[in-house]
């Protein structure tokens, strides 16, 4: 687990410094899959307790690297800056806080943009199908090798959120609290449709060719197509009024009025089209695709016959709490009351925060005045006395 040099792979984007884990050899994938040669990429925060007792472990959303913060070995700004470091929310000077890129990803973990040991070419379409549970099975291999033999608290955001429960129920004594941010227990049916659309996207571009494409950014139509239907559900209706009602960009310039029929008009076109600038070309395709279909397919009830309140009450913590943005319409509220009350049913104390904030499901990663007293005053509850004891 030595700290090397991002390697040199077409659609892999690597931060710098980042740390890798070598996952079991045949590592065993829910759907039937098996990955040999497998790693993890991740970045640790803080010092570990001499009894392990302060470790954190963040799981980040769909599209979040392993770089939750700024540090000496690299200063660049990270997903979760504002939350993470010294006396932040997530205070590195008592908490020793672990983030990984996800299996399937592309910030460093193996995914179908790696390269397959066995093949000598990347996996594309050859990778094996992916799900939330072997993110939160690779999540705990991480842990153990990091030598935490008990978490103090797992955090999970949006996709992160999912795979938290998994691992919580997979392993009922590995954590002894929970942080659940706009995240469920199971995708719902509008996200569903909507990530299917941005599937779709992705496929009819002629450039994918069935995921043989040579770069990412070969892939612009499509994957421009399918981050602009991803934005519109990051945000609110609520802030795109506000943001930019009816105003209309103030000239069109005469070469792209010329050259692209109906080119954008009104400022939210332009904004989409800008933003995706930065996306494009710098995730996978085949990524994106993967992890998109494991999020859909994650049901927590499956474990438990088709009844999540069950399944949820299985979860044993000490406490928890749970926190939804009113208005989230991609992960709504509703589902952090499903979580709530599937948790307090197995005797988990749970606190619950319905936010306020224009920001819709990207509220965590901008909404930080919200957010951060929250997280900050929970995380400052818990004692670090408690001798850790082996469940690994």
């Amino acid at each position: 687990m030595n700290k090397i040099n991002a390697p040199d792979r077409t659609s892999e984007v690597v931060p710098a410094a980042t740390l890798f884990a070598e996952l079991p050899d045949g590592f065993r994938l829910k759907c039937g899959g098996t990955l040999h040669g497998a790693r993890i990429a991740y970045e640790t925060h803080g010092r570990l307790a001499d009894d392990g007792s302060n470790a954190i472990l963040v799981f980040g959303g769909f599209s979040a690297s392993a770089h939750i913060a700024s540090h000496p070995g690299d200063t660049s700004r990270g997903w979760w800056e504002e939350m993470v470091g010294p006396g932040k929310a997530v205070d590195t000077n008592r908490w020793f806080v672990i983030c990984f890129n996800a299996p399937g990803g592309c910030f460093g973990s193996t995914g179908p943009a790696s390269v397959n040991p066995r093949s000598g070419r990347k996996y594309r379409l050859d990778f094996p199908e992916i799900s939330i549970e072997d993110i939160a099975e690779a999540a705990r291999c991480l842990v153990r090798q990091l030598g935490v033999r008990l978490l103090s608290c797992v955090i999970g955001t949006s996709m992160g959120g999912m795979s938290a429960l998994a691992l919580l129920h997979r392993y009922p004594d590995i954590a002894r609290t929970h942080i659940n941010i706009s995240g469920a227990a199971g995708a719902a049916t509008y996200a569903i449709a909507l990530r299917s659309l941005q599937r779709q996207a992705i496929l009819n571009d002629p450039a994918w060719r069935r995921g043989l494409y040579e770069h990412a950014a070969d892939v612009h139509v499509g994957m421009s197509q399918a981050r602009m239907l991803g934005m519109l559900s990051y945000r609110s209706p609520e802030e795109w009024q506000q943001r930019f009602a009816r105003d209309r960009i103030a000239a069109v310039p005469p070469a792209a009025a010329k050259d692209e029929a109906f080119a954008p008009e009104f400022m939210v076109e332009g904004y989409l089209r800008y933003k995706v600038n930065g996306f494009v070309g710098h995730y996978d395709p085949n990524c994106y695709l993967y992890l998109s279909r494991a999020i859909d397919r994650f049901d927590l009830a499956d474990e438990a016959g088709g009844d999540l309140h069950c399944a949820l009450s299985q979860i044993d913590l000490e406490r928890a709490l749970v926190i939804g943005t009113k208005t989230d319409i991609l992960f709504p509220v509703w589902q952090q009351a499903a979580i709530v009350d599937g948790l307090n049913g197995g005797k988990v104390p749970t606190e619950v925060l319905h936010l306020e904030s224009l920001r819709g499901h990207d509220a965590f990663l901008a909404d930080f005045d919200q957010f951060a007293p929250p997280v900050g005053r929970f995380l400052a509850s818990i004692s670090t006395k408690r001798p850790a004891v082996s469940v690994m």
